[in-house]
């Protein structure tokens, strides 16, 4: 029979990182959405203009910039050199303060 090992957290640190867990999945759902739109914006007004359904007056410069912005955040953001989230970090001896 195995043997259960005591607990090294609180209730509460428990609570606080569920909490944390589910605020991270709905960021991660919304930023997720969030890019695919403007991808898919951009890609519908290029694949019009390239159809000729479209004038290449059409594309503005705030929808290609939305594109650049939103992808390059994106890729930076999924540096693994970058890991957020909850859980120990580098700074492990610092206390959470909570917001």
């Amino acid at each position: 029979m195995a043997t259960n090992l005591d607990p090294t957290t609180t209730l509460q640190e428990d609570i606080t990182t569920a909490r944390q867990q589910r605020i991270n999945l709905i960021w991660e759902f919304t930023q997720a959405i969030i890019a695919v739109l403007v991808v898919i914006a951009n890609m519908t007004v290029e694949i019009a203009i390239g159809l000729n359904f479209a004038r290449p007056e059409t594309r503005t410069t705030v929808l290609s910039n939305a594109l650049f912005l939103v992808v390059g955040f994106y890729f930076s953001r999924t540096n693994h050199q970058q890991i957020g989230g909850i859980g120990k970090k580098r700074t492990d001896t610092e206390v959470y303060q909570g917001r």
